[in-house]
């Protein structure tokens, strides 16, 4: 069994089956004039129940459906589509398509509404027996392209039975309409100059028919040209655009006097490139004229100008009609061009940031084409004293040595000034602000160029060690009234040089005694030595026996970094080989020195005296003296001779009652009697210390000295 009925596409009309003399857009009226849309019902079907519903339905049933229907018009009805050809000539009422009414049984009236006035018009109509929508009298496309119309079954009270079914009439476009131009005459002014192939007029028509199709395709032509002089061919016409313009013919026999007019008769066609169509003409005058679009000289701007803003600069004029000007800067600057060709600055210039801009100024069609080349302008920011000269920033001080000449170079300032280079704003000349010189002083200690800026010693002495800050104004137009200035600061270091030679604080070192057999390595004199240099390097010092140590005898001891030096004994004294030594020590500065030579104060003398060493005196024999009991304490007991011709007489007397042991190892006694000393009159066996009472026997050993003089 068939399903659910079809939409069908446009179709001719036809005869009504049930109506003689009447036409419908329906191959069979059982079937729809829509789109492939389903219907909510069709005769013999319930929405949502797939087949045929048999022929004896339940009320029950039925009412449902209906039900169903008013609660989900929107959803369930969709639209119906039917095309129209516009201004149709058959017979009337036309037939358009079949609605999907609900079956016969159901009662009430149908109501077609939808777009104003169409249907109070009486435009459209439902056949209620056949159920056709149907249009009365031909359709005007250009009056109304489309109407939208919707159908309901109702009641007598208004209660809606079945739809609202929406229906969509499209009128289909015929080609009725003629195109025609926005102007029967066209008048434009051609500037000599103008490129081949640039449009200078637009050709604008108009067709009524629906856009898009065939019906409305414009095409243009020239049809003729006159004069014919001097190429027939003056003029191309882009079809499809009406864009008019110069051929390449036209752009070379163009002389450079004016010429013209030219008369051209145009057209324009509707069907595209198809022969067959609507036509219409129009006219075109061209008026030839001179071209004004000529070289521009510079344009000097002041900077920081205080005028309003936007400031007119410079004026461009093209001769031809319908000209739109455009204006780019390099680099983009604050320019701009009106439409009458103005060229305006519209904000204060800084010839710092930028000392020049090159604009090009286009003249253009409305689509943005040149007509010619562009113009050049050069803008050239004039400078006005605006920055004051600024230093060069140094990272570390100026070191100068002490003890240089006079015109020895310090530095060299360099002071910049962002003004225009080589005009007044930017010469830059120079004035010493300190030190001043000193009260006194017979010059000063620096020198200053004030045109290069160079800074030079003065006749001043400069100290080592000295911190000098140089400051100096730089001052633009020449130092003129009104420059600008800045103070430049330089910090200047005397550095110091070794033109100290080092010196001994004392030069002759009093006669120091050594007993001839001072062993090596003992102190002799202790040198101090002094550097007025400042520089640490400069203060270190070297130390040697210039003079009177042929056979070194002696030596120097010092750190290096000392100011001090000890004079030591290296070898044995000989009293017989020398009984005094006369040593010259002398100083020097480790460093190179500069300028004079060491003075007197580098050498020192060291007298040395050898002092005999005295042997104490040989007793190669024993003597004996008798001392009465009762002789007196201090009484001489006797003389010795020595047999040395350098060693002293020998006398011995009676010790006091206490005598005066010295300990010894081994054990020895010595006695004094008044102020010389005596060897000991006995020696004890034993070993360590002896402890005799006065005039006693040694506790130790048991020995008791006699009063008998011996040598052991």
């Amino acid at each position: 069994m068939a399903g659910p009925p079809t939409c069908s596409s446009v179709r001719p009309a036809l005869p009504h089956p049930s109506r003689p003399g009447q036409h419908s857009l329906e191959k069979e009226p059982s079937h729809l004039a829509a789109g492939p849309r389903e219907p909510a019902f069709s005769t013999g079907v319930c929405p949502g129940v797939e087949g045929p519903i048999l022929t004896m339905v339940p009320a029950w049933l039925l009412l449902l459906c209906l039900s169903v229907a008013q609660v989900f018009p929107e959803d369930r009805y969709a639209e119906l589509n039917v095309e129209v050809p516009e201004n149709y000539g058959g017979n009337f009422p036309l037939y358009l398509i079949k609605l999907p009414l609900p079956p016969e049984e159901t009662e009430g009236k149908i109501v077609l509404s939808g777009t104003p006035g169409m249907v109070a018009e009486g435009l459209f109509a439902v056949d209620p027996e056949s159920g056709f929508l149907l249009v009365t009298r031909a359709l005007d496309r250009e009056e109304q392209s489309e109407y939208q119309l919707q159908v309901t079954l109702e009641t007598e009270d208004g209660r809606v039975l079945w739809g609202p079914q929406p229906v969509l009439v499209d009128v289909k476009d015929e080609n009725d309409q003629v195109p025609h131009f926005s102007q029967f005459v066209y008048k434009f002014q051609l500037s000599l100059g103008t490129k081949s192939g640039i449009p200078f007029l637009f050709l604008e028509a108009l067709d009524e028919d629906e856009p898009g199709t065939a019906n409305s395709d414009l095409r243009f032509y020239i049809l003729n040209q006159a004069p014919a002089q001097p190429s027939p061919h003056m003029f191309q016409l882009e079809p499809r655009l009406g864009a008019l313009a110069l051929s390449p013919d036209g752009s070379t026999s163009l002389g450079q006097a004016a010429e013209g007019p030219y008369q051209l008769l145009v057209q324009v066609k509707d069907m595209g490139d198809q022969a067959s169509g609507h036509q219409a003409t129009a006219t075109v005058d061209v008026f030839i004229v001179e071209n004004t679009w000529v070289p521009l000289d510079p344009v000097h701007v002041p900077e920081n100008l205080k005028v309003p803003y936007p400031h007119p600069i410079a004026q461009v004029h093209w001769n031809g009609g319908d000209v739109h000007y455009h204006l780019e800067s390099q680099p983009p600057g604050p320019f701009d061009v009106d439409t009458e060709g103005k060229v305006y600055v519209t904000e204060e210039l800084d010839r710092e940031a930028q000392a020049e801009y090159l604009l090009q100024v286009r003249a253009q069609n409305t689509h943005c084409e040149d007509y010619t080349e562009p113009l050049g302008l050069l803008v050239v920011v004039m400078d006005d004293n605006d920055n004051a000269p600024v230093c060069s920033p140094r990272d570390s001080p100026v070191s100068i040595p002490e003890l240089s000449p006079p015109g020895t170079k310090v530095t060299r300032l360099l002071a910049e000034d962002m003004d225009a280079p080589g005009s007044p704003n930017a010469h830059i000349v120079y004035q010493l602000l300190n030190p001043e010189p000193e009260e006194g002083a017979d010059g000063r200690a620096f020198e200053l160029d004030f045109t290069s800026g160079s800074v030079t010693l003065g006749d001043a002495l400069l100290r080592a060690g000295q911190n000098i800050l140089l400051r100096v104004k730089a001052i633009d137009r020449g130092g003129a009234e009104g420059g600008l200035s800045s103070t430049c600061e330089v910090a200047v270091t005397i550095t110091d040089i070794n033109d100290h030679a080092p010196e001994f604080t004392v030069s002759q070192i009093e006669p120091v005694s050594l007993p001839e057999d001072a062993e090596p390595g003992t102190l002799v004199a202790t040198l101090t030595a002094t550097d007025a240099d400042l520089e640490p390097a400069f203060r270190l010092m070297d130390f040697a026996i210039e003079a009177g140590d042929v056979e070194g005898t002696f030596g120097l001891d010092w750190e290096p970094d000392s100011s001090q030096v000890q004079l030591r004994l290296l070898k044995n004294l000989s009293y017989e080989a020398a009984s005094s030594h006369r040593l010259v020590v002398v100083v020097r500065s480790m460093a190179e020195l500069v300028g004079p030579g060491p003075g007197p104060g580098a050498t020192a003398t060291v007298t040395v005296l050898v002092e005999k060493q005295v042997p104490p005196p040989r007793l190669d024999q024993s003597y004996e003296a008798s001392v009465p009991v009762s002789t007196p304490a201090g009484s001489l007991l006797l003389t010795i001779q020595p047999s040395e011709p350098l060693s002293s007489p020998l006398s011995a007397s009676l010790p006091p009652p206490r005598l005066l042991w010295a300990s010894g190892s081994p054990c020895s006694m010595t006695q004094r009697a008044g102020s010389a000393s005596r060897r000991s009159l006995g020696r004890c066996a034993q070993p360590g210390p002896c402890r005799v009472p006065s005039l006693g026997t040694c506790t130790q050993c048991s020995w008791r000295p006699s009063t008998k003089t011996s040598r052991h």
